[in-house]
């Protein structure tokens, strides 16, 4: 059974993100296992607003290998402007996109997961969406690749990026669009 997620993208389009519903309550689990390893429990929604991360700091946990990025963007957006060297493309708006999160989060439970889109408003909602599910282990990076009111952004950082092609050559071949 699907569960349809309303998620609405940066350009203000509402469209389902679907989730098996069985996917969501195994995120779930993970979620409750994971927090309890690290000693923090389950988030509420409103303690997910503080699981922010700087472009700087998703950097950083891409190198030191505890973060895996996520670019939540359109194939598009990742051909215009390349994706975050280290980062796995991932288009949310794909039907299988919940399936692939899910084999990330069960994949890596010692590993943060955050997500980062091109100003940080659809990975902050997507986050939100999540947290109001019960999934509350995932990081946003808030100031997005293009930068916007949350910070400066990754691009104008300056920070390493890598063509489309690259970034998902380096992801597993499972988690690749088809």
């Amino acid at each position: 059974m699907l569960a349809a997620l309303s998620v609405v993208s940066g350009a203000g389009l509402w469209h389902d993100m679907y989730i098996e519903k069985a996917e969501c309550e195994t995120m779930q689990r993970r979620v409750f296992v994971g927090g309890l390893a690290a000693g923090v429990g389950l988030a509420t929604a409103g303690q997910a607003e503080g699981m922010v991360l700087t472009a700087q700091e998703a950097l950083a946990g891409l190198e030191g290998g505890d973060l895996i990025l996520i670019d939540i963007r359109t194939p598009r957006e990742w051909q215009d402007t390349g994706v975050a060297r280290g980062a796995w493309p991932m288009d949310m708006r794909d039907r299988r996109f919940g399936a692939r999160l899910t084999g990330v989060l069960e994949r890596n439970p010692d590993r943060r997961v955050a997500v980062i889109c091109r100003t940080g408003n659809r990975s902050g909602y997507l986050v939100e969406v999540l947290a109001r599910n019960g999934i509350t282990n995932v990081w946003d990076v808030s100031e997005g690749m293009a930068g916007g009111p949350n910070g400066k952004g990754w691009i104008p950082s300056g920070l390493p990026i890598v063509t489309a092609r690259a970034a998902q050559d380096a992801m597993p071949v499972d988690l690749r669009a088809d």
